[in-house]
């Protein structure tokens, strides 16, 4: 079946969002709000998208969306992220930075801090903060996966292993209902769980279409993390379940 110029511009406006809306979607377009249900449909029947309450999310699954199809998505959400947890690392102590595009943020937002140590596994990571002459850089040895600039695999484990920092940024695919993080990569969760055993804090950074998608490897729980940097508040339920577990949320402004 043949995309409409509103479908095709429905799928544009997904992939560089994370998210549509019906209702906002609706108003964009001057259409019923009916209209826009029967062209999500379509574009669900069709493989585009995924549909969720309210809405639909670009097409998930067993794989992850490409790296520059994420980097593109909700930029001045990772942007405004990125800048609160910033904040909250201060300067002269040891910090652990995984794979993800919004991590990536993280990276160029520290590069005013002074005397702090990263160990990462991030090769876009490490370049960024080569501009600041304030940091040492400590890369991970492995396999590089060239998709993302990511170095996975048993080797750096093993190097993450060697440490014990202050704090950890890390990134996840998706984040459901229970407070569980998923991730769609077994040796790229296997370095993130050895990333929190190796730090006193852990920071998340994850934006809001993440709890629209799905992955099927489970990285950690919420109760493992110290904070979460987001851009939304949370659902009711699980925002009860962060501070049943003495997770802190804070929701950044975009």
């Amino acid at each position: 079946m043949a995309l409409s110029f509103r479908q095709s511009e429905i799928i544009e406006i997904a992939r560089a969002e994370g998210r549509v809306v019906v209702e906002d979607l609706a108003q964009r377009f001057d259409v019923t709000l009916q209209t826009i249900r029967r062209d999500l449909s379509e574009l669900a029947d069709m493989g585009h998208l995924d549909r969720v309450h309210g809405g639909a999310v670009p097409k998930t699954g067993v794989a992850n969306l490409g790296y520059e199809q994420r980097r593109r998505m909700n930029e001045g959400a990772k942007a405004a992220i990125a800048r609160a947890c910033a904040a909250a690392i201060p300067e002269n102590c040891s910090l652990i930075m995984n794979l993800g595009t919004t991590t990536e943020a993280v990276a160029q937002e520290l590069l005013g801090h002074r005397n702090i140590t990263v160990v990462t596994n991030n090769m876009n990571v490490a370049n960024t903060l080569a501009a600041n002459p304030g940091c040492e850089i400590m890369v991970a040895g492995g396999a590089l996966r060239r998709s993302d600039g990511g170095l996975v695999g048993e080797l750096t484990t093993q190097f993450f292993e060697q440490f014990k920092v202050d704090y950890a940024v890390i990134g996840a695919s998706a984040l459901d209902r229970d407070g569980d993080l998923l991730d769609f990569d077994l040796a790229e969760v296997r370095v993130s769980k050895a990333i929190i055993r190796q730090a006193r804090k852990v920071f998340l950074v994850c934006d809001h279409s993440k709890l629209d998608r799905s992955a099927p490897a489970r990285l950690a729980s919420l109760s493992e993390i110290t904070v979460l940097f987001t851009d939304r508040a949370l659902p009711q339920e699980l925002a009860r379940k962060c501070a049943e577990w003495g997770t802190e949320v804070v929701v950044a402004s975009v």
